[in-house]
C-alpha cells in the first residue's frame, strides 16, 4: 500500500512539474540527449545529422561583441517554403515542425526570465527552452515548434562575468548552431523511419505486395536463387514497384517523402572588457580634442599673421 502511495505521489509530482515548468521541452531532442553526452562530435558534426540526413541551410545572427553579465540575443533562422507539409509517424500529412540547438561557450547560458526585456518576451512567446543536460547549461535546445510560426527563433543569452568567475576570460569564443526542419530519416537504433526512401537490398523480383499493420505494405522479394525475403514499407512513402517487377540492388521501392533537413554552422562572439571600451572612447576623445586644438591654433596663427601684414 505504501509503495502504491509513493508511486501515485511521484506521478503527481512529475505531472505538476511538467505543468508548472513550461520552459522545458523534452520531445524533440530526446534521442540525442539519451544517447550522446555531448551533441558535438570530435569532427565538429552535430549528432542531429546522424538521423536528419538531408542538408538544409541554417542562418545565425549574434552580436560581434558583448559585455560581461549582459543579456543578448542569438537569432536562428530556419528557412523553408511556405505551406510545406511532411509525413507524420502515422503516414498522414502534417505541418512541418522545426527545432534548434545552440552550443555556447562555457559560462554562457540561457538568460533568466527576470532579465528578459519586453522585446525578448514578445519574440519568445510560445517558445520553450531546455538545457541539454543538468551538467551542460551552455547547450540550449528548442523544439518541436510549429514551423510556420517559428522560422526565426530567438535565444536570450546571458554572458558570464570574469570578475566573478576566474575560469572565464575576455576574448573571442565560438558558438555552434544547428537548425532542423522536419522529422529524421533514421532512428538512433538504426531503423529507417517512414520519412525516407526505401531501396532494394539485392537483385530480386517482387513476388507479392500485401497490406500490413497500420497502413504498411509488405513486399515479398524473390532472388534468382529462389530465396525469398520480406520488406515492410511503413505508411507514408508511395510505392513505386508492382508485382512482377525485377529489381536491381539499390532500386528505389518508394519515393522520397522527406521535405526537411538539418543544417549547422559556427559563429563567434567576443566577450569584451568594458575597460578597453572606456579606454578606446578616451582615446577617441583625446584625438578629437587634439584635432580641434590644432584647428584653433592654426586659425590663431593665421589671424596674427594677418594683423602683422596690415
Amino acid at each position: 500500500m505504501r509503495r502504491l502511495i509513493s508511486i501515485l505521489l511521484g506521478s503527481v509530482v512529475i505531472g505538476l512539474s511538467i505543468l508548472l515548468t513550461p520552459s522545458a521541452s523534452w520531445a524533440y531532442p530526446f534521442w540525442a540527449q539519451q544517447n550522446y553526452e555531448n551533441p558535438r562530435e570530435a569532427t565538429g558534426k552535430l549528432v542531429c545529422a546522424n538521423c536528419h540526413l538531408a542538408q538544409k541551410p541554417t542562418q545565425a545572427e549574434v552580436p560581434q561583441s558583448v559585455l560581461p553579465d549582459s543579456v543578448f540575443k542569438a537569432v536562428i533562422n530556419i528557412p523553408y517554403k511556405d505551406s510545406t507539409e511532411e509525413i507524420g509517424a502515422d503516414g498522414s500529412n502534417v505541418p512541418l515542425q522545426v527545432g534548434a540547438v545552440v552550443m555556447l561557450p562555457d559560462g554562457f547560458k540561457l538568460a533568466p526570465q527576470d532579465r528578459w526585456t519586453e522585446d525578448i518576451k514578445e519574440e519568445t512567446q510560445g517558445v520553450y527552452f531546455t538545457q541539454y543536460s543538468e551538467e551542460k547549461e551552455n547547450i540550449i535546445l528548442v523544439g518541436p515548434l510549429p514551423g510556420d510560426q517559428n522560422r526565426e527563433i530567438v535565444f536570450p543569452i546571458l554572458s558570464p562575468d570574469p570578475a566573478t568567475d576566474s575560469n572565464i576570460h575576455f576574448g573571442k569564443y565560438s558558438i555552434h548552431v544547428g537548425g532542423n526542419r522536419g522529422r529524421g530519416q533514421v532512428y538512433p537504433t538504426g531503423e529507417k523511419s517512414n520519412n525516407t526512401i526505401f531501396t532494394a537490398v539485392e537483385a530480386a523480383t517482387v513476388s507479392a505486395i500485401e497490406p500490413g499493420e497500420n497502413g504498411a505494405s509488405v513486399l515479398t522479394l524473390t532472388t534468382s536463387a529462389g530465396a525469398s525475403t520480406t520488406e515492410t514499407i511503413p505508411a507514408g512513402p508511395t510505392l513505386l514497384v508492382h508485382v512482377g517487377d525485377r529489381l536491381e540492388a539499390g532500386t528505389p521501392l518508394t519515393n522520397d517523402p522527406n521535405v526537411g533537413g538539418f543544417g549547422q554552422l559556427d559563429t563567434e562572439v567576443v566577450l569584451q572588457n568594458p575597460v578597453r571600451i572606456y579606454g578606446l572612447l578616451a582615446f577617441f576623445a583625446t584625438v578629437s580634442l587634439a584635432q580641434i586644438m590644432l584647428v584653433l591654433k592654426k586659425k590663431q596663427v593665421e589671424k596674427v599673421q594677418a594683423v602683422e601684414g596690415v
